[in-house]
């Protein structure tokens, strides 16, 4: 497959898992028992627990795991170059929002 195809394909495949998981932005909200605590808020206002959506969320977890780290951080850099595509920027903006 050439290099485009595959991003265009990692791009549906993500695009689709996220469709099958616990909507909204997910927060840290404290422990539950003695995990942490993730809490789904949903555009509308409602929240749900993300651990009473493990069947939905489990496959995302799994699919950005810390082993995407190394490649991200790469892509980032070498998307850093000018000129900054806007993608490559509001993605940037976006994870730095939830980053510690």
């Amino acid at each position: 497959m050439e290099p485009t195809g595959v991003l265009l394909d990692a791009a549906t495949r993500l695009e689709q898992l996220a469709a099958r998981t616990t909507p909204g932005d997910w927060r840290t909200a404290g422990l539950l028992a003695s995990r942490p605590e993730v809490v789904a808020h949903s555009e509308d206002g409602r929240t749900e627990h993300v651990a009473e959506a493990r069947a939905g969320s489990g496959a995302w977890i799994a699919a950005l795991s810390p082993a995407l780290a190394v490649p991200l951080a790469a892509w980032l850099r070498a998307a850093a170059s000018a000129p900054v595509q806007p993608a490559a920027e509001a993605f940037a903006r976006a994870l730095l929002a939830r980053l510690p």
